[in-house]
Protein backbone atom coordinates (compact mmCIF):
# COMPACT_ATOMS: atom_id res chain seq x y z
CA UNK A 1 0.00 0.00 0.00
CA UNK A 2 1.15 3.56 -0.99
CA UNK A 3 1.61 5.66 1.83
CA UNK A 4 3.03 9.59 2.27
CA UNK A 5 4.96 10.60 5.86
CA UNK A 6 4.10 13.99 6.05
CA UNK A 7 6.34 16.02 8.93
CA UNK A 8 5.17 18.45 11.20
CA UNK A 9 7.52 21.32 13.16
CA UNK A 10 6.88 24.45 15.19
CA UNK A 11 9.84 25.83 17.28
CA UNK A 12 11.27 23.27 19.58
CA UNK A 13 8.68 20.63 18.42
CA UNK A 14 8.58 17.76 15.24
CA UNK A 15 6.27 15.01 14.22
CA UNK A 16 5.89 12.35 11.57
CA UNK A 17 2.02 11.49 10.29
CA UNK A 18 1.63 8.66 8.41
CA UNK A 19 -1.19 8.80 5.56
CA UNK A 20 -1.04 4.50 6.31
CA UNK A 21 -3.86 4.44 9.06
CA UNK A 22 -3.72 7.99 9.96
CA UNK A 23 -0.71 7.42 12.44
CA UNK A 24 1.35 9.38 14.42
CA UNK A 25 4.74 7.93 14.22
CA UNK A 26 7.03 10.47 15.85
CA UNK A 27 7.41 13.16 17.85
CA UNK A 28 10.01 15.00 19.77
CA UNK A 29 9.96 18.58 22.02
CA UNK A 30 13.59 20.00 22.04
CA UNK A 31 15.06 17.24 20.05
CA UNK A 32 13.46 14.70 22.54
CA UNK A 33 12.22 11.63 21.23
CA UNK A 34 8.43 10.96 22.98
CA UNK A 35 6.95 8.31 21.36
CA UNK A 36 7.74 4.74 20.44
CA UNK A 37 9.24 3.19 17.20
CA UNK A 38 9.04 0.03 16.09
CA UNK A 39 12.26 -1.96 17.55
CA UNK A 40 10.69 -5.64 15.70
CA UNK A 41 10.54 -7.20 19.30
CA UNK A 42 8.33 -5.67 21.42
CA UNK A 43 5.26 -4.39 19.22
CA UNK A 44 5.00 -3.31 15.63
CA UNK A 45 3.08 -0.19 15.56
CA UNK A 46 3.42 3.71 16.81
CA UNK A 47 -0.16 5.03 17.93
CA UNK A 48 -3.03 2.81 15.80
CA UNK A 49 -6.39 4.66 15.01
CA UNK A 50 -8.85 2.63 15.91
CA UNK A 51 -12.21 2.95 14.02
CA UNK A 52 -15.18 1.85 13.87
CA UNK A 53 -14.39 -0.78 16.84
CA UNK A 54 -12.16 0.03 20.17
CA UNK A 55 -10.82 -3.92 21.49
CA UNK A 56 -12.36 -7.49 20.14
CA UNK A 57 -15.52 -8.66 19.06
CA UNK A 58 -16.40 -11.94 20.19
CA UNK A 59 -15.38 -14.36 17.58
CA UNK A 60 -13.59 -11.27 15.73
CA UNK A 61 -17.18 -10.61 13.86
CA UNK A 62 -19.72 -7.82 13.98
CA UNK A 63 -23.11 -8.86 13.47
CA UNK A 64 -25.98 -6.26 11.94
CA UNK A 65 -29.26 -7.01 11.25
CA UNK A 66 -28.84 -10.42 10.89
CA UNK A 67 -25.65 -10.64 9.54
CA UNK A 68 -22.30 -11.25 10.24
CA UNK A 69 -19.10 -9.06 9.29
CA UNK A 70 -15.63 -10.15 9.95
CA UNK A 71 -14.54 -7.16 12.07
CA UNK A 72 -11.87 -7.97 14.23
CA UNK A 73 -9.58 -6.50 17.04
CA UNK A 74 -10.04 -2.07 16.60
CA UNK A 75 -11.73 -2.32 13.53
CA UNK A 76 -9.99 -1.34 10.06
CA UNK A 77 -8.89 2.41 9.67
CA UNK A 78 -5.82 1.41 11.13
CA UNK A 79 -4.49 -0.62 8.29
CA UNK A 80 -6.44 1.63 5.55
CA UNK A 81 -4.93 4.31 2.62
CA UNK A 82 -6.00 8.39 4.36
CA UNK A 83 -5.84 10.84 1.63
CA UNK A 84 -4.91 14.41 2.95
CA UNK A 85 -7.31 16.20 3.75
CA UNK A 86 -5.78 19.60 4.66
CA UNK A 87 -2.18 20.76 5.74
CA UNK A 88 0.40 23.20 6.82
CA UNK A 89 3.53 23.11 8.16
CA UNK A 90 2.10 22.26 11.76
CA UNK A 91 -1.01 20.47 11.29
CA UNK A 92 -2.21 17.76 8.76
CA UNK A 93 -5.99 16.66 8.30
CA UNK A 94 -6.48 12.80 6.85
CA UNK A 95 -9.69 11.49 5.30
CA UNK A 96 -11.10 7.99 5.45
CA UNK A 97 -14.54 7.48 3.95
CA UNK A 98 -16.14 4.13 3.24
CA UNK A 99 -15.32 1.56 0.04
CA UNK A 100 -16.36 -1.55 -1.37
CA UNK A 101 -13.88 -2.92 0.98
CA UNK A 102 -14.68 -1.25 4.44
CA UNK A 103 -18.35 -1.93 3.18
CA UNK A 104 -17.72 -5.50 3.39
CA UNK A 105 -16.40 -5.40 7.29
CA UNK A 106 -19.06 -2.19 8.26
CA UNK A 107 -21.61 -1.86 6.23
CA UNK A 108 -22.10 2.02 6.47
CA UNK A 109 -21.24 4.67 4.88
CA UNK A 110 -18.95 7.31 7.05
CA UNK A 111 -16.47 9.84 6.94
CA UNK A 112 -14.00 9.49 9.58
CA UNK A 113 -11.24 12.49 9.68
CA UNK A 114 -8.13 12.72 11.82
CA UNK A 115 -6.60 15.50 12.42
CA UNK A 116 -2.85 16.33 14.17
CA UNK A 117 -1.96 19.87 15.30
CA UNK A 118 1.56 20.80 16.41
CA UNK A 119 2.16 23.67 18.99
CA UNK A 120 5.34 24.46 20.14
CA UNK A 121 5.76 21.36 23.43
CA UNK A 122 2.38 19.96 22.25
CA UNK A 123 0.47 17.69 19.86
CA UNK A 124 -3.55 18.10 19.54
CA UNK A 125 -5.12 14.61 17.93
CA UNK A 126 -8.85 14.72 17.06
CA UNK A 127 -11.07 12.51 15.45
CA UNK A 128 -14.01 14.01 13.79
CA UNK A 129 -16.80 10.95 12.45
CA UNK A 130 -19.71 11.77 10.35
CA UNK A 131 -22.84 9.64 9.12
CA UNK A 132 -23.85 10.88 5.63
CA UNK A 133 -25.88 8.04 5.44
CA UNK A 134 -29.30 7.60 5.86
CA UNK A 135 -29.85 5.47 8.42
CA UNK A 136 -28.45 4.97 12.49
CA UNK A 137 -24.30 4.55 12.25
CA UNK A 138 -22.73 2.77 15.14
CA UNK A 139 -19.39 3.72 16.02
CA UNK A 140 -16.30 3.37 18.30
CA UNK A 141 -12.92 5.49 18.09
CA UNK A 142 -9.69 5.54 19.85
CA UNK A 143 -6.37 6.36 19.82
CA UNK A 144 -3.53 4.33 20.95
CA UNK A 145 -0.14 6.03 21.74
CA UNK A 146 3.00 4.21 22.72
CA UNK A 147 4.67 6.33 24.61
CA UNK A 148 8.61 5.83 25.70
CA UNK A 149 9.34 4.46 29.09
CA UNK A 150 11.33 5.64 30.45
CA UNK A 151 10.02 9.00 29.82
CA UNK A 152 13.72 10.80 28.28
CA UNK A 153 15.57 9.12 31.43
CA UNK A 154 17.64 5.85 31.49
CA UNK A 155 15.45 3.76 33.78
CA UNK A 156 11.90 2.81 33.91
CA UNK A 157 11.68 3.04 37.71
CA UNK A 158 10.26 5.88 39.56
CA UNK A 159 7.53 6.62 37.05
CA UNK A 160 3.98 6.97 37.79
CA UNK A 161 0.37 8.18 36.70
CA UNK A 162 -1.39 11.02 37.80
CA UNK A 163 -4.99 11.14 37.43
CA UNK A 164 -6.75 14.15 38.08
CA UNK A 165 -9.87 13.06 39.83
CA UNK A 166 -9.96 9.78 41.92
CA UNK A 167 -10.63 6.33 39.96
CA UNK A 168 -12.01 3.28 41.10
CA UNK A 169 -8.78 1.10 42.04
CA UNK A 170 -10.28 -2.40 39.82
CA UNK A 171 -10.87 -2.80 36.56
CA UNK A 172 -11.90 -5.75 34.50
CA UNK A 173 -10.94 -8.72 34.16
CA UNK A 174 -9.67 -9.40 30.33
CA UNK A 175 -11.07 -13.08 29.08
CA UNK A 176 -9.77 -15.38 26.44
CA UNK A 177 -10.06 -13.66 22.88
CA UNK A 178 -9.61 -10.27 24.78
CA UNK A 179 -13.55 -10.30 25.83
CA UNK A 180 -14.60 -8.34 28.61
CA UNK A 181 -15.46 -10.36 31.99
CA UNK A 182 -17.92 -9.12 34.41
CA UNK A 183 -14.80 -10.44 37.10
CA UNK A 184 -12.82 -6.99 38.60
CA UNK A 185 -9.27 -7.21 40.18
CA UNK A 186 -7.53 -4.53 42.02
CA UNK A 187 -5.59 -1.90 40.73
CA UNK A 188 -2.56 -0.45 43.44
CA UNK A 189 -4.05 2.87 42.84
CA UNK A 190 -2.52 5.20 46.43
CA UNK A 191 -4.92 7.98 46.36
CA UNK A 192 -4.74 9.43 42.27
CA UNK A 193 -1.29 7.68 42.16
CA UNK A 194 -0.86 4.53 39.58
CA UNK A 195 2.81 3.50 40.40
CA UNK A 196 3.71 1.93 37.16
CA UNK A 197 6.13 -1.15 36.93
CA UNK A 198 6.30 -4.16 34.77
CA UNK A 199 4.09 -6.42 36.77
CA UNK A 200 0.84 -4.51 36.55
CA UNK A 201 0.71 -5.59 32.62
CA UNK A 202 1.29 -9.10 33.19
CA UNK A 203 -2.50 -10.07 33.09
CA UNK A 204 -3.02 -8.01 29.99
CA UNK A 205 -4.41 -4.33 29.56
CA UNK A 206 -5.87 -2.00 32.40
CA UNK A 207 -9.14 -0.68 30.84
CA UNK A 208 -10.49 2.08 33.49
CA UNK A 209 -14.14 2.63 32.33
CA UNK A 210 -16.11 5.71 32.66
CA UNK A 211 -13.24 7.41 34.45
CA UNK A 212 -14.08 10.30 35.93
CA UNK A 213 -10.44 12.09 35.26
CA UNK A 214 -10.53 14.35 31.82
CA UNK A 215 -6.66 14.47 32.33
CA UNK A 216 -3.41 12.94 33.75
CA UNK A 217 0.27 13.43 33.91
CA UNK A 218 2.77 10.75 32.95
CA UNK A 219 5.26 11.61 35.43
CA UNK A 220 8.93 10.24 35.36
CA UNK A 221 12.81 11.56 36.79
CA UNK A 222 13.21 12.78 32.94
CA UNK A 223 9.79 14.58 32.73
CA UNK A 224 6.04 15.23 32.86
CA UNK A 225 3.88 14.20 29.95
CA UNK A 226 0.67 16.07 30.45
CA UNK A 227 -2.79 14.44 29.08
CA UNK A 228 -5.97 15.98 28.53
CA UNK A 229 -9.27 14.22 26.79
CA UNK A 230 -12.33 15.28 25.61
CA UNK A 231 -15.61 13.01 24.03
CA UNK A 232 -13.86 9.46 25.41
CA UNK A 233 -15.48 7.75 28.12
CA UNK A 234 -12.65 4.97 28.91
CA UNK A 235 -8.66 4.91 29.43
CA UNK A 236 -6.79 2.22 28.62
CA UNK A 237 -2.92 1.10 30.06
CA UNK A 238 -1.04 -0.99 27.84
CA UNK A 239 1.92 -2.53 27.65
CA UNK A 240 4.19 -5.66 27.89
CA UNK A 241 6.15 -6.55 29.96
CA UNK A 242 9.85 -5.33 30.27
CA UNK A 243 9.09 -3.29 26.90
CA UNK A 244 10.15 0.35 27.05
CA UNK A 245 6.87 1.62 25.88
CA UNK A 246 3.70 2.49 27.45
CA UNK A 247 0.68 3.43 25.81
CA UNK A 248 -1.98 5.76 27.22
CA UNK A 249 -4.95 4.79 24.94
CA UNK A 250 -8.18 7.02 25.12
CA UNK A 251 -11.58 5.04 23.70
CA UNK A 252 -14.89 5.68 23.58
CA UNK A 253 -16.45 1.92 23.62
CA UNK A 254 -14.34 -1.13 24.31
CA UNK A 255 -14.07 -4.81 23.97
CA UNK A 256 -17.25 -7.16 23.37
CA UNK A 257 -18.50 -8.53 27.19
CA UNK A 258 -17.96 -12.22 27.30
CA UNK A 259 -20.93 -14.30 25.79
CA UNK A 260 -22.03 -11.39 23.60
CA UNK A 261 -24.70 -12.48 20.97
CA UNK A 262 -26.12 -9.31 19.94
CA UNK A 263 -25.78 -6.46 17.08
CA UNK A 264 -23.41 -3.68 16.03
CA UNK A 265 -26.27 -1.41 17.85
CA UNK A 266 -26.35 -3.40 20.91
CA UNK A 267 -23.06 -3.88 21.70
CA UNK A 268 -21.68 -1.88 24.95
CA UNK A 269 -20.47 1.78 24.72
CA UNK A 270 -20.91 2.49 21.16
CA UNK A 271 -22.32 5.72 20.16
CA UNK A 272 -24.75 5.70 17.61
CA UNK A 273 -24.70 9.13 14.80
CA UNK A 274 -28.09 9.58 13.31
CA UNK A 275 -28.61 10.71 9.62
CA UNK A 276 -26.31 13.38 9.21
CA UNK A 277 -24.64 13.23 12.52
CA UNK A 278 -21.09 14.15 13.97
CA UNK A 279 -19.26 13.03 16.70
CA UNK A 280 -15.73 14.35 17.66
CA UNK A 281 -13.03 13.64 19.97
CA UNK A 282 -9.84 14.92 21.01
CA UNK A 283 -6.85 14.33 23.03
CA UNK A 284 -4.34 16.90 24.07
CA UNK A 285 -0.61 15.97 24.49
CA UNK A 286 2.24 18.38 26.06
CA UNK A 287 5.85 17.78 27.74
CA UNK A 288 6.28 20.24 30.92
Amino acid sequence: MNSEMIELRTEGGRALVSTYGAEWRGWSVGGRELLWTPDGVHWDRTAPVLFPVCGWTRGGVARVGGRTYPLGLHGFAKDAAFEVAARGADHVTLRLTQTEATLALYPFPFVLEVAYRLTGAGMEVSGRIQNPGDAPMPYAFGLHPGLRWPLGGADKSGHRLRFDAPERAEVPVIAPGGLFSQMRRPVPLAGRDLALEDALFAREALCFLNVASRGLEFEGPGGVLRMDWEGFAHLILWSRPGAPFLCLESWTGHGDPEGFEGDLFDKPSMIVLPPGGEGLHRVRYAFL
